[in-house]
């Protein structure tokens, strides 16, 4: 019989797990928020983005979320004139990276308050179990 409180801690755990990825992403794309290319003309720093998918957990048979992919972002550079930059092109423009530190900002919020949610479902389901325990030691 699969036990629910393990398997809501199983459940919680992988978000855990997500949501830490999540912000390592957000965190790389916000320190790279103005990494040109090394050279004259080159693309810069191109967005991470971060893709789940649900998944089952064979040893407590709960659903889980786990990382499906990291991929890079698709949306063309900005460029900035800046003819002083080593890596601006003959014309004087540098392409930018296409992070939008706001939508960044708001993304690590986000999974920063999902990483808390699932750490009292964790802490929750601890004390259910312990409390259960001690129920039974109790009754013996």
């Amino acid at each position: 019989m699969i036990d629910p409180l393990q398997a809501a801690m199983a459940t919680a755990g992988s978000g855990l797990s997500a949501n830490s990825a999540r912000m390592r992403i957000a965190s790389e794309n916000i320190a790279n928020a103005r990494s040109t290319g090394a050279t004259p003309g080159a693309d810069p720093y191109q967005r991470k983005t971060i893709t789940f998918a649900g998944a089952l957990d064979e040893a407590s048979q709960a659903e889980v979320v786990k990382v499906s992919s990291v991929g890079t972002d698709k949306a063309p550079f900005t460029t900035e004139l800046d003819p002083g930059n080593p890596a601006a092109d003959e014309k004087g423009f540098v392409k930018l990276p296409n992070v939008n530190l706001i939508l960044e900002m708001a993304d690590m919020r986000e999974a920063n308050r999902a990483y808390e949610a699932n750490l009292q479902v964790v802490k929750q389901s601890r004390d259910l179990i312990s409390m259960t325990i001690d129920l039974l030691k109790g009754s013996s």
